[in-house]
């Protein structure tokens, strides 16, 4: 049986993921914000939008939450929230 891995093509053929896959050192740039209600509303004014790069700093030692640095500041976000975030991952670690 396969993992589901948060990853799919894109129509230009190119691998999204989830932010929440990416581990410390790696960055993407963020192309799609899901969800609805508070929580999207929430996540887009802490300036998660599309266009966006982002880089994971670090992880809590059970994986949550996890610290990203977005523009020039560094923010946490919990798993979930970052599940909702589609990025395309930039090759190799910041």
């Amino acid at each position: 049986m396969k993992k589901n891995i948060n990853k799919r093509k894109n129509r230009g053929g190119s691998v999204e993921k989830t932010l929440d896959t990416l581990g410390p050192g790696e960055a993407g740039v963020i192309s799609r914000v899901n969800g609805a209600g508070p929580v999207k509303r929430r996540i887009v004014d802490m300036g998660l939008v599309t266009g966006t790069q982002v880089s994971v700093l670090k992880l809590a030692p059970l994986g949550d939450p996890m610290e990203i640095k977005v523009k020039n500041f560094n923010l946490s976000l919990r798993k979930a929230e970052a599940a909702a975030i589609e990025v395309h991952p930039r090759g190799g670690k910041v």
